[in-house]
């Protein structure tokens, strides 16, 4: 009995040794035909763009981006083909990225040349919901730091929809629009966000190449997609949304890392000279390392929402506790910021919101909530510009965030009764007087009461 144990053990693993060899000779094969494709590895140990090792549930795509393991493992079309919609002609036109510009761009972000984007901003890029749904209008949210600069270009996609609608803007109207208007949409908010920053002069936008422009050195970490760019100038604002449109698909496709390429974009129409003198002491980089992540910083989302990287959100220059010359906003801004955090202290005046932000030209918010991004609208063009608008209107407020990723619409009401102010205090729950929005929502209108027209959402 102990010898028939045996050999059962025995042939066991003899299947075992068969299943691995045949396994080992399909790897081979797929490594034969990814690497006629282009898509090889020379790394026995899975590892990312970053040097760092893949978990046991990720592998990596051929444009460095963890995929889940289990999928993308045969060489089908979809896989060889993921970022090929991205990658343009070295022909093309424009004027190859150099060294020195990689590595002002690097530091320009991170502070050094070592640091690389993590997974969740390679992974970004900027896709529509279903046209015709009620989140036609929006896009679809991803994770991580590059989900701030998702939710500005929303701001600005909206900007862009009610020029369209005109007076006929509603929300249904948003919710009823095509595939091509979605792009145009989009085309108009990236070509609106660059020409700013360009001071309304030059615009760049970054492609990529199949060709690597940026030769190898060692005091400077490479991604294999920086050094592939590309730089376009376009020199009117008609042109650079055109060109954009007819790009689209570098920004839109999967494997892009479509926000990455328009940060780039930014920078550079920006320039390095311009974007030195915006920053103060306060802020030296763009991006702030959290949590294996990368965060934007003020600077990125002021430079999206007014063209200039300032790294404050007051009105104008202020000293701050060193008596050292803080930068903060200079204009009134076509679209807004609203900033409400639990520790949020109303006594430190450096980081309270101005009235340039609060009160932009167009109702139209980014808004910070506890370090979440949202975007907050009315569809009533004229709410900024006509003081009886304000006594009662509706906002609506998007976070694409589960469990109700559909806008949810709030009423505001600024001129309410003593008495029924008091009984919608009296409604919440004890210990929670107001949910997070509605304290979003006060610091533009302080004794507002607002009413969610149902129950109120978890994400508020």
């Amino acid at each position: 009995r102990t010898m028939q144990v045996s050999d059962q053990e025995q042939g066991s693993q003899e299947l075992d040794l068969e299943d691995i060899t045949m396994k080992i000779s399909f790897l081979d094969k797929w490594r034969e035909i990814f690497s006629y494709h282009g898509l090889g590895t020379n790394n026995t140990t899975p590892q990312n763009r970053d040097g760092n090792h893949v978990s046991a549930d990720e592998t990596e795509d051929a444009t460095g981006i963890p995929q889940p393991r289990g999928q993308g493992h045969l060489p089908s079309s979809s896989l060889c083909s993921t970022p090929k919609p991205s990658i343009i002609s070295s022909k093309s036109g424009g004027f190859p990225i150099s060294l020195a510009m990689a590595t002002k761009l690097r530091q320009s972000l991170f502070g050094n040349t070592i640091h690389v984007f993590s997974y969740h901003w390679k992974k970004a890029h900027f896709r529509f919901h279903d046209p015709f749904s009620d989140l036609a209008f929006t896009l679809e949210m991803g994770k991580g730091g590059a989900r701030s600069i998702q939710m500005a270009v929303q701001g600005f996609i909206i900007k862009d929809l009610f020029t369209r609608k005109g007076k006929d803007c509603s929300f249904h109207s948003l919710c009823t629009i095509s595939k091509r208007e979605q792009e145009q949409a989009l085309a108009a908010a990236l070509a609106g966000i660059l020409w700013a920053a360009g001071t309304a002069e030059k615009a760049t936008v970054c492609l990529v190449t199949e060709d690597t422009c940026v030769t190898s050195n060692p005091d400077y970490s490479r991604d294999d997609f920086t050094e592939r760019l590309q730089l376009f100038e376009l020199l009117e604002k008609e042109a650079t949304e055109k060109f954009i449109y007819d790009h689209l698909q570098c920004f839109q496709e999967e494997g892009s890392h479509g926000v990455i390429l328009f940060l780039y974009s930014m920078i550079f129409s920006r320039t390095f000279e311009r974007l030195q003198k915006d920053l103060d002491a306060s802020t030296t980089q763009l991006l702030q390392p959290r949590a294996g992540d990368f965060l934007c910083r003020q600077a990125v989302l002021n430079m999206i929402l007014t063209g200039r990287a300032s790294p404050n959100v007051f009105n104008g220059c202020q000293k701050g506790k060193s008596q050292e010359i803080l930068h903060g906003v200079l204009t009134r801004s076509d679209i807004g910021y609203l900033h409400w955090g639990k520790d949020t202290s109303e006594d430190d005046r450096l980081s309270q919101v101005g009235s340039r932000l609060k009160t932009p030209k167009l109702p139209i918010w980014l808004c910070n909530i506890n370090g979440n991004s949202s975007v907050l609208f009315s569809t009533n063009t004229q709410l900024l510009s006509d003081w009886k608008v304000e006594h009662r209107f509706d906002l609506y407020f998007y976070s694409g965030q589960p469990p109700r990723k559909t806008p949810a619409r709030l009423t505001v009401d600024t001129h309410s009764h003593h008495w029924e102010k008091n009984q919608h205090e009296d409604g919440h729950v004890a210990g929670r007087r107001f949910s997070p929005v509605e304290m979003l929502i006060r610091t533009k209108w302080r004794e507002a009461t607002i009413n969610w027209n149902g129950p109120i959402p978890f994400f508020s």
